[in-house]
């Protein structure tokens, strides 16, 4: 199976592969010329992103990312029942999610950018309509303050009335995926003020809750995420409700209308991530089942070993089990208008 090479100048590279729309590895350099890591966890062996083995590293999840109460909901006054496969509950689509389908090329620019296409049949684990879902990943060059934007531009179209929310799921490490540091130390800023709890299955309440004078505060210039993890049983694994109004514009890829959702920071390595969408929310999962079992057995890429908070994923999306709270931004995509969903990863060190 093929692997598409986005690369720059400034020595940042995505490799990109059919399977699941797959970022398999994320390369980029350390502070003042120091060595550059891939920094997102991840497999060689293809067979482990296919048999459930990998949890969700790296891919584009979908229909819907995330959680639906049940597997069930009602859109245009018919009831549905989808594929459950956490808890009675569906996540990032199900049993056989858009991450265990081979993409289709559409086109490659070598170095600079690469479109999968991926086509859901009517009634794929239970989701009404055919969806013809997209995916573009493009790498700008560095600019005096940056070493690179990477574009992830989602889209899709439905024959019928169905949800979907589709979201970009790295697992990202700064210190390097094979490093064996845990991410407690990197610095988190969460352009959010406010977040939706969860029951003890993480599915929604349903409430807003404010973040300010809880352990979900990461406000400017950063918290570790270490600090306050211990006040949250289990760990993070939260949507966070994003404040739009913090815009961003990226006229190098023509992708405006934008708005922050996080910025990552690893002091040591001094490298930095910027992390914008056009999605209301983020999911913010500090890696808590990662739990040492995932090993060089397994074909980890370098042989190594993912322990408890070994990465962590910043998850651009629409809210978890929107389809079923009203006062949730809604997820529903009717046939004729086009679901978009773009993310901007901006790459620095100093």
């Amino acid at each position: 199976m093929e692997t598409f090479v986005l690369k720059n100048e400034r020595g940042v590279e995505a490799h990109v592969r059919p399977l699941g729309a797959l970022v398999q590895r994320l390369i980029l350099p350390g502070a003042k010329g120091g060595r550059a890591n891939d920094v997102v966890l991840g497999f060689d062996n293809l067979q482990s992103y296919r048999d459930g083995t990998s949890p969700y590293f790296g891919v584009i999840v979908g229909r819907v990312a995330n959680r639906i109460a049940g597997g069930k909901f009602t859109v245009d006054g018919e009831s549905h029942q989808v594929s459950v496969n956490e808890n009675g509950n569906t996540l990032h689509g199900g049993q056989v999610g858009f991450d265990k389908a081979v993409w289709d090329l559409v086109s490659y620019d070598e170095g600079k950018s690469v479109t999968l296409r991926h086509v859901s049949k009517d009634g794929d684990q239970g989701f009404p309509g055919e969806v013809t879902v997209t995916v573009t990943y493009s790498l700008s060059e560095a600019s005096d303050s940056d070493d690179g934007l990477l574009l992830v531009d989602m889209s899709a179209v439905s024959t019928k009335s169905t949800p979907i929310s589709l979201a970009q799921h790295g697992y990202f490490n700064l210190c390097g995926h094979a490093s064996g540091s845990s991410v407690l130390g990197h610095r988190l800023t969460l352009n959010a003020k406010e977040y939706t709890p969860v029951d003890d299955k993480l599915i929604p309440t349903g409430v807003l809750a404010a973040t300010e004078g809880t352990p979900f505060h990461f406000p400017a210039p950063g918290v570790k995420i270490g600090e306050h993890i211990a006040e949250v049983p289990g760990g993070f694994d939260h949507n966070f409700v994003l404040d739009q109004t913090v815009g961003r514009e990226f006229d190098r890829l023509k992708a405006q209308g934008l708005h922050l959702a996080a910025i990552l920071e690893e002091e040591e390595t001094g490298r930095r991530v910027e992390l914008s969408t056009s999605a209301p929310g983020v999911q913010f999962y500090s890696g808590n089942f990662l739990d040492g079992s995932i090993t060089k057995e397994q074909g980890t890429k370098d042989g190594a070993t993912y322990n408890l908070h070994g990465g962590l994923c910043l998850e651009t999306q629409g809210f978890p089990n929107a389809v079923n709270e009203k006062n949730f931004p809604t997820n529903v995509l009717k046939a004729g208008e086009t679901y978009s969903h773009k993310m901007v990863y901006q790459f620095s060190s100093s």
